[in-house]
């Protein structure tokens, strides 16, 4: 059991799985503070300086307006996050466009050292196979 273990370790799919995993979570932090600290507040202020972090619907409860969102939910009250979620969306969106980008690349490198086909040889055309009858008979 232990070497059936070693082998399925050893392929080179887990270990290339391993690697994208490790690798992605890595991306998705610099995403998810690319979104929270430079977009974010950027829309913020372009819809005058609106902090999304902290937007949200209070569903029940009593909540002062202006609560901050940890506090109003310490509170005990039952909010809905929008503004959390507006961040999610934007980290899903990025994250997609640039793993779009990514294998849109590998696609085009990939089909630049693939092998070109080399076509059949198309034989002789009508013409040359008549000019040679022509000559045989001729003989």
């Amino acid at each position: 059991m232990l070497s059936e273990f070693k082998a399925f370790i050893a392929k080179g799919n887990v270990i290339d799985l391993a690697v994208g995993v490790i690798i992605g979570a890595a991306f998705g932090a610099i995403v998810k503070s690319l979104t929270d600290e430079i977009i974010m507040p950027i829309v913020g202020a372009i819809f005058g300086n609106i902090d999304f972090s902290d937007r949200y619907l209070v569903l029940s409860g009593d909540v002062v307006p202006g609560t901050p969102l940890a506090a109003a939910r310490e509170a005990g009250a039952n909010v809905l996050g929008l503004g959390a979620f507006v961040s999610v969306v934007i980290n899903f969106l990025i994250l997609a466009f640039i793993i779009f980008l990514m294998v849109r690349y590998v696609n085009k490198v990939t089909a630049q050292f693939a092998k070109p086909e080399e076509p059949a040889s198309a034989g002789p055309t009508e013409v040359e196979l008549l000019t040679e009858i022509r000559d045989a008979l001729k003989k």
